[in-house]
């Protein structure tokens, strides 16, 4: 009788045959834990073994499957603890040499006269052999094969674990539990989208009769993994659109009013557009709950700006919460500068601010005096609590885990919460990511930002570069190089921010004054080093990729960022994005001797394209969503079958079939729902 799903994801491999205490430290490295665990482990690739070939038409170099019995067998002893087993199997059309080496165990296990199944590459000499073939006795009346004869699949594995020994895991697995695998998707869905039912797509994962079994079983389990994930986030989105906020907002008034002629430049259409969505969503009885995303330099700021003088104006506080202090006291410098002369009282809390004034910036929080406020993931702290929050804004959200979203929403009464990000995101990430969340996109850059020149220079084009740099700070312009390292460590090879702003400073530019900035730098600092830059006292700033958000200076026209290899496409575009602010022409240099064609292929992809979100796209589909979003995220998008940057039509074709669903029986009341229900259950606890 077969095991239901929910005893398979508590049913520990290890009552699987074969699977030992050692095996089952080896398999718990690779996630394989339970039965449920093996049944989605998916490979990563397949070999054909289907086409039988006659031993005699077998030639040197070709990855063959050939069918024989054992003719004469010997065992020899080469050195001390080392030996070769050869085989010689034949077939009517003549006979090949199968040979293991230090496997002398083979020699009681296969008998003159046994019919074999081999897989493997033939070799010339020093005569035609096959060498560690996989093989499989082929018994009396037996159908099943295992390892030839048949697609057969490779797993990605840890060292010590052989294919042919999980691949036998996995068969036993599959036929004591293909049957207890729980059928998610209703029968009505399966049919309209031509999917198999979920024992058999199990079975055709690893196992497939054909090719066409394979790709329909892939489909089917990725299609479930989306549905299942965007099932949750349209749920999410339905309950929060039936809430009712307590804020209401007086959108047109003497702050959104003095805000404008303030501004010393026009809104573009795009910027206007975006903040009328945004207002809008502010103006409705239930919160808002919105992703402003927009390419590096289109002018997010002001329309954040607009929205908390309507929040304040309206009598309510509004927190913005950035990732690093850097870019939270960008922030606070830029805001301060426009909404302070307004009465706007605005305070930043971080990190770096000394204990006694943090307890003194909290109570004026608590007691309702401070309008604004900003800072870093200090605002999750418990001790800080706001009496009047109506709008919470998340700047680039990417850089914390997606639960934090909801910890500074739980300040308040179901508060407007706007997301924002200036690393522009895949569609399908984005659906993944903020599929509850509504989207507006600025899809222009403000009149005057002039494009930026980007070039690739090799090492031996160091003096040449040296001489580009010269030549901008010569002129009056200011400059950044950019390192992935703080200091040497293991990779000698890394040129580090500390080592390289003395020897700069010392060997290759003593007439201009260079600066050094790192995360690891004082809060005060840093600071100072900031606004030394800011003011022009410093020519060229040495850093980290800590300036990849935070710093605005438009005086900054040439950035060299060393070692780009280490970057993904989108770090790079954002760290591209700090120059070309103002009204010179700018240059980006990376210097690299990769050799490496995927890392090759990435920059010359950024240096042809200015577009954020091309890149984006080409950075998902060349690292994957793993690498792209960095630990914390994609423990949330941590899928065991569906990949992002393959199954976009896939992942589209789940939103709609969610959202419909959802909304139908928005709380999965349907009895036939019931497997549904308890999965999404599981998905919440999971992700919180």
């Amino acid at each position: 009788m077969p095991v239901a799903q929910s005893s398979l994801r508590e049913r520990s491999i290890r009552y699987i045959k074969g699977v030992g205490p050692h095996r089952l430290s080896q398999l718990a490295q690779l996630g394989v834990e339970t039965v449920e665990d093996a049944c989605y482990y998916a490979p990563r690739r397949y070999e054909d073994r289907t086409h039988l070939l006659a031993i005699g038409d077998a030639r040197p170099g070709e990855l063959v499957t050939v069918r024989g019995r054992v003719r004469a067998k010997t065992l020899r002893r080469i050195r001390r603890g080392q030996t070769i087993f050869e085989a010689a199997v034949e077939d009517a059309s003549g006979v090949l040499h199968a040979v293991w080496f230090n496997q002398p165990y083979l020699a009681q296990q296969l008998l003159v006269g046994q019919e074999l199944l081999l897989y493997g590459q033939i070799e010339a000499r020093p005569r035609r052999q096959i060498v560690h073939p996989e093989l499989e006795r082929v018994e009396p009346d037996e159908t099943d094969v295992i390892h030839v004869g048949r697609i057969v699949p490779v797993y990605p594995l840890a060292a010590g674990l052989s294919q042919r020994w999980f691949r036998q895991v996995i068969w036993i697995v599959l036929e004591q539990h293909a049957e207890g695998v729980e059928e998610l998707l209703p029968e009505a869905l399966r049919a309209s989208r031509g999917l198999p039912p979920a024992a058999q797509a199990i079975r055709d994962l690893h196992f497939p009769a054909s090719w066409e079994a394979q790709s329909l079983a892939q489909r089917r389990l990725a299609f479930e993994e989306l549905f299942l994930f965007q099932l949750a986030l349209a749920q999410r989105r339905s309950r929060t659109q039936t809430q009712r906020k307590p804020q209401r907002y007086q959108p047109d008034g003497p702050l959104t009013q003095a805000l404008r002629r303030r501004l010393p430049f026009t809104l573009t259409p795009s910027q206007e557009r975006v903040l009328e969505e945004l207002s809008a969503d502010m103006l409705q009885a239930s919160p808002m709950h919105r992703l402003l995303q927009g390419d590096v330099g289109c002018g997010k700021t002001v329309v954040m700006m607009s929205l908390i003088a309507m929040a304040v104006q309206s009598g309510y506080q509004v927190a913005l919460m950035a990732p690093t202090e850097l870019l939270a006291e960008q922030h606070a410098r830029v805001m301060r500068s426009y909404l302070e002369p307004l009465g706007v009282s605005l305070v930043l809390l971080s990190q770096g601010v000394p204990a006694a004034e943090r307890r003194r910036l909290t109570a004026e929080i608590a007691a309702g005096r401070a309008a604004v406020v900003l800072g870093t993931h200090a605002l999750l702290q418990t001790s800080v609590t706001f009496p009047r929050l109506a709008l919470a804004i998340i700047d680039e959200q990417h850089k914390f885990g997606v639960v934090q979203r909801a910890h500074l929403a739980r300040k308040a009464e179901r508060p407007d919460v706007l997301v924002v990000t200036a690393t522009p995101i895949p569609r399908t990430l984005a659906l993944s990511l903020y599929g509850d969340l509504d989207i507006s996109t600025i899809t222009e850059l403000p009149a005057g930002r002039r494009p930026i020149t980007t070039r690739w220079l090799r090492e031996s084009q160091r003096s040449e570069l040296y001489a580009m740099i010269r030549e901008q700070l010569a002129r009056g312009r200011q400059g950044y190089v950019v390192y992935p390292l703080v200091q040497e460590r293991a990779a000698k090879d890394v040129k580090a921010a500390t080592q390289m702003a003395k020897q700069l400073q010392a060997e290759v530019f003593p007439e201009f004054r260079i600066g050094l900035l790192h995360g690891q730098m004082k809060p005060k600092t840093k600071e100072q080093t900031m606004l030394a830059f800011a003011r022009g006292e410093l020519h060229l700033l040495v850093s980290t990729v800590i300036v990849e958000v935070g710093l605005d200076v438009p005086n900054a026209a040439v950035m060299v960022i060393e070692h780009p290899e280490r970057f993904g496409l989108a770090q790079l575009h954002q760290m591209r994005g700090r120059i070309g602010r103002g009204e010179h022409p700018a240059s980006c240099l990376v210097v690299s001797d990769a050799a490496e064609e995927g890392v090759r292929q990435r920059l010359r992809a950024f240096v042809e394209t200015t577009d954020g979100f091309q890149l984006a796209e080409k950075d998902l589909q060349q690292r994957g969503p793993g690498e792209l979003l960095g630990r914390r995220q994609h423990g949330w998008l941590r899928f065991r079958i569906a990949n992002l940057a393959r199954d976009h039509a896939l992942l589209e074709e789940a939103r709609d079939d969610a959202t419909e669903l959802i909304s139908r029986d928005p709380e999965l009341r349907d009895p036939a729902l019931a497997a549904l229900r308890s999965r999404l259950a599981l998905i919440r606890q999971q992700a919180s």
